[in-house]
């Protein structure tokens, strides 16, 4: 079975990484993390098939290295943030249907204008990072026992071709998707620009928001977790998911 890495270059204006203790008022991380890495790859490539029970994946991207090629540069911004949520599948299939009356979700207004059952939008600061540019690592990791060699060797070439072609099924972005992520292939010897001589340690740092050993995804039901982060001469290791360094909540206990 090939266990090939891939490598892309990612760059934009405008980047935000949100740490989870900095709910209200946005902050970043400094450096992107592996989940937002991963959503990457997985815009560029995934595969899986859909089943009653669920969507059930045949691999997930295993971020391993995270490198900074620019120095992190914060700059504060004050957006207009909906606080409402988007109802979920079950319930738009019903709008659809007409089992239910639909309801719109307001994006504009406040208290006044909506009345108070009505949430609409609200202004929030948010120290979001500039000019960002990352070298990401990556591999792929078959989940079902039943994906024979050749299958993860043909998930590999699709996604290297795709990646050099410059095609996704959606826009990849920078934690927040009004701040898009542009990629670019590149092979090892091909890594012309050296990595920013940064030295952070950057303490619990998000590794993902979804349990990455889950053979179906039934839900959105989050699985938070942390891992102790250090930036050594502008390279981020990622250990593995599986790894001990990677703390995670029990299975079968809440998931908050």
């Amino acid at each position: 079975m090939s266990n090939k890495n891939h490598i892309l270059e990612v760059w934009g204006e405008f980047a935000c990484f949100t740490r989870p203790e900095m709910k209200v008022e946005r902050f970043s991380y400094p450096v992107i993390t592996p989940s937002a890495a991963r959503g990457i790859f997985d815009a560029i490539y995934w595969e899986g098939i859909r089943e009653p029970q669920g969507m059930r994946p045949y691999f997930h991207w295993q971020v391993e290295k995270i490198e900074v090629l620019e120095m992190p540069r914060y700059i504060a911004l004050r957006r207009n943030e909906v606080k409402d949520r988007v109802p979920s599948e079950r319930t738009i299939k019903a709008w659809i249907e007409g089992r239910e009356q639909p309801e719109p979700l307001w994006a504009d207004g406040g208290k006044d204008e909506l009345g108070t059952d009505q949430k609409g939008r609200t202004q929030r600061q948010t120290m979001a990072l500039k000019n960002v540019r990352y070298r990401l690592t990556a591999r792929i990791l078959p989940k079902q026992k039943f994906v024979a060699p050749e299958h993860v060797n043909k998930f590999n070439d699709i996604f290297e071709r795709r990646a050099k072609q410059g095609k996704c099924f959606q826009q990849p972005f920078f934690g927040c998707s009004e701040f898009p992520a542009f990629f670019q292939y590149v092979q090892p010897a091909e890594q012309s620009q050296k990595t920013f001589q940064l030295d952070q340690h950057i303490g619990w740092m998000l590794y993902d928001v979804f349990d990455l050993r889950r053979e179906v995804v039934r839900d959105d039901t989050p699985f938070i977790s942390l891992f102790d982060a250090t930036v050594k001469k502008g390279v981020l290791e990622v250990p593995p998911f599986e790894s001990p360094q990677v703390r995670k909540p029990e299975r079968g206990r809440p998931r908050c």
